[in-house]
């Protein structure tokens, strides 16, 4: 299943829904404050980039699971503090290595049949079988786990195929399907058979996705009320890919919801628009590391760092609002609150990364160009057009760094598949400026190690000894317990230039005419309150 490779979870591909900071406008600081809740409205969403196939299963592109949270709900809900509430399930037990869900009663699928306790179970080992090579086994369902479903008592048990630190939060919130969707995967590609609030009614490609909400919906997030006032009738998601145009529509009331990145955060600020703020992680490097490729030689990895005055770099991305980096995992609340980052990525030192590539045997020739046995040094650099204005900037001036020290660096500023295609299938890259989104520390395994494309999700063909000593004894601790096994593992990434992380920044969505929560990443539609 080829396809299943092209959607990898890059937040790069969308770095605008990934990481839920909290933190929301504050009652009376907003429009919203002054007016009324009014129902039947429709609440319109826009987002940067078409989210593709909407198969829970098949993607884990930030934008398609955004939309996902609209039509397929989750065993269990995060709170706003992070923690787990009633979804699917009423009651849930978790270890490391099994989990036990019962069932919310009366729950049914978009076309009015029953969701089974065998259904959720089937959506499990769906993604728990490595032969169906499902993009998220391993990033949270582990390959290998297997569920089974008692349908009399409404129960699902889960085995894990592997220890899981966090097996609940992992299978929990895996978006569950009904039985003809499971039959047919290609009616779940157009988000159809669901067991979320809406159903899917229009899809133009590239343009927008429509949405109706669905009146025998009664078992949203813990003690949602179908009948509280506010909820909207219809969703529209448009795709619109240019932030002044999104801000325009924003201001205009043409869209309630949409993520901002960029100047035009200032005028919408100034206008008392109601925002919940995001962490996104915005500068973070990775390196091609497949056998011939320059980035395979650590020494290489660490002169390209070198040469880059970081800091610099980190403010022109991040022009709005920088956040601390402290960790690959930026959704807040972490569960882990350890620094990974600080002291491990090498300084700006220009004179240390032409010693290097001296050493190497890279010689500078007469245009500057450094060669090695009559081969010049050429490097191709891939960035994500749609995670904001200041990506291209921002590479660019990691591109003149580069020229500096003697690398001739070629950027490539591609859309969503445009990376996907790259770092999991063609493998045409040398220098990935596309970060990773991750709730959990767990999230990051399968990127980081493992299999490489196409058998595995571990697109810069890493090996870290270390890292993989460290993330066995980490998963193998129930939540917080293994934190400190966690950090240690990623600054062994860090270490070794295998992964360079160096700027987040703070996104807001603002909303018009509309409030709005976020929890684990994702806006939540059952949050959703309309406004005259």
């Amino acid at each position: 299943m080829k396809t299943a490779r092209l959607t990898a979870a890059m937040a790069g591909v969308v770095a605008l829904t990934v990481s839920a900071c909290g933190g929301s406008a504050q009652s009376g600081q907003d429009r919203t404050a002054n007016q009324k809740l009014v129902d039947g409205k429709t609440f319109t969403y826009a987002i940067p980039s078409d989210p593709g196939t909407l198969d829970p299963a098949i993607t884990v592109l930030s934008v398609a699971r955004g939309v996902d949270q609209f039509l397929y709900d989750p065993l269990v809900n995060l709170d706003q503090q992070g923690r787990p509430e009633a979804a699917l399930a009423e009651r849930w037990e978790a270890t490391t290595t099994t989990a036990s869900f019962t069932l919310r009663k009366g729950i049914t699928c978009a076309d009015g049949s029953p969701l089974t306790a065998k259904d959720v179970a089937a959506n499990i080992n769906f993604v728990g079988d490595p032969a169906n090579k499902s993009p998220i086994a391993g990033v949270s369902v582990k390959t290998g786990t297997k569920a089974v479903g008692d349908d009399a008592a409404g129960t699902v048990e889960v085995t894990s195929g592997a220890p899981d630190a966090f097996l609940l939060r992992n299978v929990g919130n895996l978006g569950i399907v009904c039985g003809k969707g499971l039959a047919d995967r290609k009616t779940l590609a157009k988000g159809q058979n669901g067991t979320g609030m809406f159903t899917v009614s229009e899809i133009v490609p590239n343009d927008h996705y429509t949405l109706t909400r669905r009146k025998d919906y009664t078992w949203g997030p813990g003690q949602f009320d179908s009948k509280q006032k506010g909820l909207p009738d219809k969703v529209v998601i448009r795709v619109v890919s240019n932030m002044t145009t999104t801000s325009n529509l924003l201001l205009s009331g043409e869209v309630n919801a949409a993520p901002v990145a960029g100047q035009d955060q200032q005028r919408l600020r100034a206008q008392r628009l109601f925002h919940t703020d995001i962490t996104v992680p915005l500068g973070e490097l990775f390196f091609n590391q497949a056998p011939g490729r320059f980035g395979a030689d650590q020494a290489m990895r660490r002169a390209l760092v070198q040469a880059l005055d970081l800091a610099q770099v980190g403010k022109v991305l991040t022009r709005d609002g920088s956040a601390p980096v402290k960790g690959m995992v930026t959704a807040d609340p972490r569960p882990c609150s350890g620094d990974s980052v600080t002291g491990k990525v090498p300084g700006f030192d220009v004179v240390a990364a032409k010693a290097a590539l001296d050493a190497a045997g890279w010689k500078p020739g007469a245009d500057g160009i450094r060669v090695k046995d009559g081969k010049r040094l050429a490097l191709t650099a891939i960035y994500g057009t749609q995670i904001g204005p200041t990506m291209a900037p921002g590479a660019e001036l990691m591109q003149q760094g580069w020229k500096n020290v003697g690398v001739d660096v070629t950027l490539k500023g591609v859309d969503s598949p445009g990376i996907s295609q790259a770092l999991f299938a063609t493998g045409e890259w040398d220098i990935s400026m596309a970060p990773l989104g991750l709730n959990l520390p767990s999230q990051l395994v399968p990127f980081v190690s493992g299999g490489e494309p196409p058998q595995g999700t571990n697109f810069a063909h890493i090996k870290n000894a270390e890292y993989d000593s460290l993330v066995a004894k980490a998963a193998a601790q129930a939540g917080e317990a293994g934190c400190a096994d966690w950090t240690a593992a990623e600054s062994a990434l860090f270490e070794k230039q295998d992964v360079v992380q160096f700027a987040n920044s703070v996104i807001p969505t603002f909303g018009s005419n509309a409030r709005f929560e976020f929890s684990n990443g994702y806006l939540k539609p059952a949050s959703i309150r309309m406004y005259s």
